[in-house]
């Protein structure tokens, strides 16, 4: 006859349950969505660093999209861009700069950035995700633009939002296109063909001129 059998023990078996074990799982989800993108994220992956079983996972979230919505909301009001006033627009697009940079070094930024990215992505992630990014590079820009105007550093005629885009766009490409990173020195070059365009100056042309028909 054989004896009463022992069911297997289960891998977060005297673990705190409720909060921690979410924050486990939600935060594992956004570091696998930045190292693999939603294309090969596997919850297997997920539960095994979170030190969960599959069903802890699937119990809460029936499927992937679902588990990376909730880890995407979490963050959502959570993480902002503070910035001081430097007293001048240059030094204001600067720090915008570093921030942004700075944020994509992260797992939560990257995992937003591939989810906003991703084409096969659910619409409602990536909604989300582009969400969670524009807040986190325009949110505290309004102020900036208003100072700028202030000082007499902004033509009326240009639209802050085209600035901000092709400021923002040009490091998500540095880092998530280029893989390359966004180094102090290239984000001051960019900060600065933005303030200044690439076509020379008038003095600085008449000086091209008469070099080139010496």
């Amino acid at each position: 006859m054989k004896g009463p059998t022992r069911s297997k023990p289960r891998r977060d078996a005297g673990r705190a349950r409720g909060e921690p074990i979410l924050e486990a799982i939600l935060g594992r989800t956004l570091e696998e969505l930045a190292e693999h993108g939603f294309e090969k994220l596997s919850i297997d992956r997920i539960a095994q660093a979170a030190e969960v079983n599959r069903t802890s996972v699937y119990r809460r979230w029936p499927t992937r999209e679902a588990l990376v919505v909730a880890a995407l909301e979490r963050v959502l009001g959570e993480l902002s861009l503070e910035l001081a006033d430097t007293g001048s627009l240059r030094g204001d697009l600067l720090a915008i700069a570093d921030g942004v940079a700075a944020f994509l070094g992260q797992p939560i930024g990257r995992g937003l950035a591939r989810a906003a990215l991703a084409e096969s992505v659910a619409p409602e992630i990536a909604k989300l995700a582009a969400k969670q990014l524009e807040l986190q590079a325009k949110g505290p820009a309004a102020d900036l633009f208003l100072r700028a105007r202030a000082r007499g550093e902004w033509r009326d005629d240009v639209a802050p939002d085209l600035l901000l885009s092709t400021l923002v766009g040009s490091i998500l490409h540095r880092a998530m296109l280029e893989h390359r990173p966004a180094s102090k020195a290239w984000l001051t070059g960019l900060v600065d063909m933005l303030l200044g365009g690439v076509t020379p100056r008038p003095h600085a042309r008449r000086r091209t001129s008469g070099v080139l028909g010496a």
